[in-house]
């Protein structure tokens, strides 16, 4: 069998830092995921039974840390003393 070739696709990122970077996508073929990358599964509080939050289970078709860093971008200042003109 052969491996599918990686879909590539510019992103802009927040974190670590703010930059653009060259990610991996999911398959949007893929019969597991459906395109989506993974299955997100609710889970509910052991006690209660109160929902408590989602799992996400990631798909076998793409891996979401292949990313780099294509052009880091500069950090604005959030407020400034100067008028805007």
């Amino acid at each position: 069998m052969k491996t599918p070739r990686p879909r590539l696709r510019i992103r802009r990122t927040t974190w670590p830092r703010h930059a653009l970077i060259l990610a991996e996508t999911p398959r949007p073929d893929c019969p597991r995921c459906e395109g989506d990358g993974g299955t997100a599964h609710d889970y509910g509080d052991y006690e209660t039974g109160e929902y408590a939050g989602t799992d996400w289970d990631p798909c076998i078709c793409w891996n979401e840390n292949h990313r780099w860093t294509l052009l880091p971008l500069p950090r604005l200042p959030r407020y400034s003393n100067e008028p805007p003109f």
